[in-house]
């Protein structure tokens, strides 16, 4: 299906079992509840979803399970992320056969590219499919920034249209909208600065704590874009505690415990990774615990 530039995406985690295979029962259970709290994608296989550990085809069997569970409900994404541009078109291609509506691309992997073969790998898996692509634009933790300027060139591919900005600077926002307008389309990719992000005109927010709360992330844009600034604000502000679990090393395992907490996953994650532990263990449940016990009461957000 085609893709709109908007709303909120999960980055979702990959569910495993003991047996380190994937746990699509709990993973499907868990894309129900995200559909059931009104998002408006689905984003497989990112930082959050332990990508550098998931093989090329356990990437496929989550690309096709997830298109036939959402069954045309919202669009489907893959992330591309390869240490080479044949692996990248190999991924991209793939992706479209198993039926994923775009890609979210990062920049080369463990190679630090610079700023022309950052473009060229971009516009070389551009020209390969058809897919619409969203680069993702993360230096703080994957040191290659994607600059204005390198945009000026890599929107010269018509399927290059959108940007995960994840720079942490909010005002980047602002920067890409004077310089293109509407021609790239910005979803934030930082849960700390989504609100800021969409005030300053960002259309949508790939989001993680979405993964254990679906319904208070869909919430806060709703409210946003409907002109109700302050509603948002207040969500967001009881919020923050458990956004600030995404913008650490351990955002897997510390979402992964939330998805627990809240019935929508488990905590298994994929060795080197290993669940939490000891006085770390102890305050991420305690920012876990402080969050359910203040949980707030939702407005309908599905009807603004």
């Amino acid at each position: 299906m085609s893709i709109q530039w908007k709303g909120v995406m999960p980055a979702v985690t990959t569910k495993f079992t003991d047996s380190d295979s994937l746990d699509l029962q709990m993973f499907e259970h868990n894309i129900t509840a995200q559909l059931e709290a009104g998002v408006h994608g689905i984003v497989l296989g990112g930082t959050l979803g332990e990508a550098s550990t998931l093989s090329h085809d356990e990437k496929r069997i989550l690309t096709r399970a997830t298109v036939s569970h959402v069954d045309n409900k919202v669009p489907v994404l893959i992330n591309i992320a390869e240490q080479s541009t044949k692996s990248a078109i190999q991924a991209a291609q793939h992706a479209e056969a198993d039926g994923a509506s775009a890609l979210m691309m990062l920049p080369p992997m463990r190679y630090k590219s610079g700023d022309r073969e950052t473009v060229t790998y971009f516009k070389t898996v551009a020209n390969n499919t058809s897919l619409p692509i969203m680069v993702y634009n993360n230096p703080v933790d994957y040191n290659i920034e994607v600059t204005l300027d390198m945009f000026e060139e890599l929107l010269k591919c018509d399927t290059i249209e959108a940007v995960k900005e994840s720079t942490r600077d909010v005002s980047n926002v602002t920067r890409i909208k004077n310089r293109f307008g509407d021609r790239l389309k910005i979803m934030t990719g930082v849960d700390t600065v989504a609100l800021e992000s969409l005030l300053m005109g960002a259309e949508g927010w790939i989001a993680g704590l979405v993964c254990a709360f679906p319904a208070e992330t869909v919430a806060i844009y709703e409210l946003q874009k409907a002109g109700r600034i302050q509603e948002a604000i207040e969500i967001y502000r009881w919020f923050l505690p458990l956004l600030e679990l995404d913008i650490n090393p351990k955002l897997v395992q510390n979402i992964k415990l939330a998805e627990v907490a809240t019935g929508l996953g488990t905590e298994t994650v994929r060795e080197p990774r290993l669940p939490l532990h000891g006085e770390e263990r102890k305050h991420v449940l305690n920012v876990i615990e402080n969050g359910l016990k203040t949980r707030p009461t939702l407005p309908d957000y599905k009807n603004l």
